[in-house]
């Protein structure tokens, strides 16, 4: 959630609004094909007071894509289940990848903020040193004579 108040009266994909007949309308299949669904662990509508089943806009298309993937594509419940549950669990881990980043955004946005602070407190009067190149000249030491005292 985004951290601001949703209206209680919004509805969205997610809102559970659809009895189970007209979720079945929806959908294209019978009442008691959604019933098998939801004891299989499949799609899981929500429940009210009576425990009846209420299915929003999310489950409806989860049931279609069940559907097709049991009749067109020739899958199996059991693997129909694991795909919807591996495709949830890409989904959870996407949201924390996106999570991650913003979090590692703000820091890095943090880290230029401290390190231009650094480089503005930097005085002014101090001149930065440059290391002189090495050469290959030839310089020759000769040491002063000593005089004698005679």
């Amino acid at each position: 959630m985004d951290g601001r108040r949703r209206n209680p009266y919004e509805l969205t994909e997610d809102t559970p609004v659809y009895v189970i007949s007209v979720a079945a309308q929806l959908s294209g299949l019978h009442p008691q094909t959604l019933r098998q669904y939801d004891r299989l662990g499949l799609v899981s509508p929500d429940r009210t007071a009576g425990r009846g089943r209420r299915y929003s806009a999310r489950d409806i298309e989860l049931l279609r894509q069940v559907q097709q993937l049991s009749q067109d594509e020739g899958i199996n419940l059991a693997g129909i289940k694991r795909i919807i549950e591996l495709e949830n669990q890409v989904a959870a881990l996407q949201a924390r990848v996106a999570e991650m980043q913003d979090a590692l955004d703000g820091a890095a946005a943090a880290m230029r903020q401290r390190e231009a602070a650094v480089h503005a407190s930097y005085r002014r009067d101090l001149v930065p040193y440059q290391e002189v190149q090495q050469t290959s000249a030839l310089v020759v030491w000769r040491p002063k004579r000593q005089q004698s005292s005679d």
